[in-house]
């Protein structure tokens, strides 16, 4: 009885030592900064450690399916260095020979991203799951609904198209003004000047309603008179 316990034991255990392996289907790579992160403050990589980490596993994977019942025994560990790497398996609980698929145990990690590296006090960039991509932060959205901040910018855009047009209308108005009437003045201005030919003063004609030169009216007098 002892001998078939103890075959038994060696079977499960080389048969976990083939499911976790560098490389192995469904297996990830996990790399810790501990140091990196806490400084002073960094706590060595331990038994207590892994077990924290199969813990955290184990509860990613029954939170992501509730029909999951997923044991720490389930999160097989493999190829740990002082350096903090190491690659992990999930088993199959029913049968515990063969491996979870490798996007259920993404999902899982993914999933319960922040409550892993909150467990270690690390983030995504110090607790590393190879290839698994890192969790995205939450978009931030703004206090003031997007839609009322477009609206506001085409009210004010239209707003300025307004005022432009009825400023520059207003001032072409105004230019339009200013010549008729400058050429009003000049049409309407009765003013004589005085002109010198030969010696003989001379009044200039006036081009609106004419007028007739008193120095060349006076000689038709005295000419006519004789």
């Amino acid at each position: 009885m002892l001998r078939v316990l103890l075959l038994t034991l060696s079977v499960v255990a080389i048969a976990c030592a083939e499911l976790c392996e560098p490389d192995a289907q469904n297996a990830f790579k996990v790399r810790l900064s501990i140091k990196t992160a806490l400084g002073d403050n960094a706590y060595a990589w331990d038994a207590n450690e892994e077990y924290l980490f199969k813990a955290m596993v184990a509860f990613a994977m029954r939170r992501y399916s509730s029909k999951s019942t997923t044991q720490i025994s389930n999160v097989l560990l493999c190829n740990v260095t002082d350096r903090v790497s190491f690659w992990f398996v999930v088993t199959d609980s029913s049968n515990n020979v063969t491996t979870v698929p490798g996007s259920e145990v993404e999902a899982a990690i993914r999933m319960n991203r922040n409550r892993i590296n909150s467990a270690f006090l690390l983030s995504d960039k110090t607790l590393q799951f190879l290839k698994i991509t890192s969790t995205l932060s939450p978009p931030v959205e703004p206090s003031t609904p997007v839609w009322l901040i477009v609206f506001g910018v085409v009210l004010c855009l239209i707003v300025a198209g307004i005022v432009f047009l009825v400023v520059a209308g207003i001032q072409q108005r105004k230019k339009k003004n200013k010549e008729s009437t400058e050429r009003e003045n000049l049409e309407e201005k009765g003013e004589v000047t005085l002109t010198v030919e030969n010696g003989i003063p001379c009044e200039t004609l006036d081009l609106k309603a004419g007028h007739v030169n008193g120095v060349f009216a006076a000689d038709d007098e005295r000419f006519t008179s004789l």
